[in-house]
């Protein structure tokens, strides 16, 4: 509980930050131009709000005249339970009925900020627009509406918070190079190698290549996401042995997702079979196999890296899938003779072994790349801003393009919500990983909003350059369908992402 607890903690602290700065973005330039904004709210306020600048008992305690017009003050949290206990013991009469959606603007208190009870998400009001707080437009344009104001104007407000995620995570990580520095492993020093699966091989890598240069440019070190440049190269140049070669990519480049889930991987680093911890009550423990152990083969074929086993275990795993494959075919294909060296033995161990029902046989594998030689780069106040804006371009450019796998049928089963997103989170507190997370969400918030769907940021954007290029704006009508429309998109999203997340938790 105290994992899911720090998860959750990690993911709402970093998303009440880019909510707020997000909009934030919205709101510097509606001031700058002097639209009116009505409530600017981190979170959500369905029913009622936590807190929020109009309520009287905040303005009594800040010493400021209480608000007495009807339909201002809000419902609070307070508010909320006593009303419900009007409605459920019949006093409706009782019942206040505020209209928290559409509040009165008051002159005299300016912009309401609040804080919702749902955290997921937040939102500013601006006067004068059709958005998924306000479907309805008075008659006559006011000079302090968005509606009033220049085309390039309103475009402005509407990528205002596209721009404050942008500049957030190139400050963080900008700020990281600088307060931390980057680690890099270059890949020459990457003596092993790697091991690549048949659908590399096919391409013409071959094991113990090394990947030096991605279309005549260097490859500055190893990364996760080395994969996804290497799959729209079209040349890549490995160090075989002494020899550098050139091998021509496909016309078409490699799919990223099945170079990523395929099993064995694409392309993984020659890591030895080696244990670094040993479950409790696992096949291992029960083989006698501890931390430090190497295993040498498995039913008599070597195993030199864990690149090696993974392919003995698909090939069993292939096997029970073919049709009419009983139990007992499955109890006799998770058997094998399991031979090992623990650490200070002096010869190995030739166990009978049986994975459990899932094909695990109970071990942590040993990854690290304190193996090889990583070179730790500092940066100076400088240095540290092409640095860190070249890695932050580096990634939202793969994040973009891994939106073209979004809508094949294997990539709408990769659609996380924020289940998946706390998820990536560490388990225990770490502020490096937790800024390179906030910073790389900030980047996919400020892609997803600017997609041009109606609802989103990039919707109103689409319209405002329909706008200019035609000098006719859409009429209330359409703007309201369109909202409609874009709501429906959206709803249908989150529940393609929390259906993944269910799937992969029961699965």
């Amino acid at each position: 509980m105290s994992i899911i607890l720090i998860k959750a903690f990690q993911l709402l602290l970093c998303l009440s930050l880019l909510v707020v700065l997000h909009e934030g973005g919205h709101f510097g330039f509606a001031k700058l131009f002097k639209t009116r904004v009505v409530r600017f709210y981190m979170f959500a306020n369905w029913g009622f709000h936590l807190f929020s600048t109009y309520d009287n008992w905040f303005r009594k305690l800040i010493g400021k005249p209480l608000i007495t017009r009807r339909g201002n003050e809000g419902q609070n949290f307070f508010a909320y339970l006593r009303n419900t206990y009007y409605r459920l013991t019949g006093q409706k009469d009782k019942i206040q009925t505020e209209n928290i959606g559409n509040k009165v603007y008051d002159d005299s208190v300016g912009t309401e900020y609040g804080i919702g009870w749902l955290p997921i998400g937040g939102y500013v009001s601006i006067a004068g627009m059709i958005d998924e707080t306000n479907r309805t437009l008075g008659d006559e344009p006011q000079p302090w509406e968005f509606r009033s104001k220049k085309v390039w104007q309103r475009f402005l407000i509407m990528v205002g918070g596209v721009l404050m995620n942008l500049i957030t995570a190139f400050v963080i990580y900008c700020g990281i190079m600088f307060f931390v520095g980057e680690d890099r492993l270059p890949m020459r020093n990457i003596t092993n190698g790697f091991v690549y699966n048949q659908e590399a091989e096919a391409v013409g890598f071959r094991d113990g290549d090394i990947p030096v240069r991605i279309d005549g440019e260097d490859i500055q070190g190893w990364t996760p996401a080395l994969l996804q440049d290497m799959s729209n190269a079209k040349a890549i140049t490995v160090l075989r042995g002494s020899e550098e070669l050139t091998l021509q990519m496909p016309e078409d480049g490699i799919n990223f997702l099945q170079m990523v889930k395929s099993v064995p991987p694409f392309m993984t680093l020659a890591m030895p079979a080696k244990v670094d911890s040993v479950m409790a009550d696992s096949p291992a423990a029960a083989a006698g196999m501890k931390a430090g152990s190497r295993i040498l083969s498995i039913d008599g074929t070597a195993v030199d890296y864990w690149s090696d086993y993974d392919s003995l275990m698909v090939r069993k795993q292939d096997v029970l899938s073919m049709k009419n494959c009983s139990a007992a075919d499955s109890l006799r294909l998770r058997k094998m003779t399991l031979v090992f060296l623990n650490p200070q033995a002096t010869s190995p161990d030739t166990v009978a072994l049986q994975l459990d029902k899932d094909y695990r046989m109970g071990v942590i594998r040993h990854y690290d790349l304190a193996d090889y030689e990583v070179e730790h780069i500092d940066y100076n106040l400088l240095t540290c801003i092409p640095a860190g804006f070249k890695y932050g371009w580096h990634t939202l450019v793969n994040y973009v393009d891994g939106m073209k796998y979004v809508a094949t049928a294997e990539g709408a089963k990769e659609v996380g919500s924020v289940i998946a997103i706390g998820s990536m989170f560490p388990d225990t507190w770490d502020w490096l990983r937790f800024w390179t997370m906030t910073a790389m969400i900030s980047l996919v918030l400020a892609v997803m909003n600017i997609l041009p769907i109606p609802g989103l940021d990039g919707g109103h954007v689409v319209l405002l350059l329909y706008e200019a290029i035609t000098g006719r704006k859409p009429s209330e009508k359409v703007l309201v369908w369109l909202e409609y429309i874009g709501m429906g998109l959206l709803l249908a999203l989150m529940l393609l992402a929390f259906g993944n997340d269910i799937r992969r938790f029961i699965l």
